[in-house]
């Protein structure tokens, strides 16, 4: 059982959160394909920024528009194991939050795209 009152504190607590993320990676890159390719993206979209002749501030922005698609993505696959956990039969509002978290991707994709779109032109 979880115990809330003796939780680690300090560096401790830095570490293992940090050892839950690394791991929450591993399983992303291991499992989910959506993840891969927006990671792909990144890596593409780091040097790609270099190409254009524009600002430090518009090369951060671009880069990071990308990152909030992949924060995003994790937030979706933690929703849909969430749902999963709770039951894997059919149901309406299992299916829904799924949707609702794909349309979060989706809109991050649009909003990343414009403001590529809107620095480069």
């Amino acid at each position: 059982m979880f115990d809330n009152k003796n939780k680690p504190k300090g560096l401790k607590r830095i570490y293992l959160a940090t050892l839950n993320s690394t791991r929450a990676f591993k399983w992303l890159l291991k499992n989910e394909a959506a993840f891969r390719q927006e990671l792909m993206l990144l890596i593409c979209s780091i040097p790609l920024t270099f190409l254009f002749k524009i600002t430090l501030k518009e090369q951060l922005i671009l880069i990071i528009s990308v990152l909030f698609i992949i924060f995003t993505e994790i937030i979706n696959t933690a929703i849909e194991a969430i749902v999963d956990r709770i039951g894997l039969e059919i149901h309406p509002l299992s299916g829904l939050a799924k949707d609702l978290g794909s349309a979060a991707v989706l809109i991050c994709i649009l909003i990343s795209s414009g403001v590529w779109v809107i620095i480069l032109l």
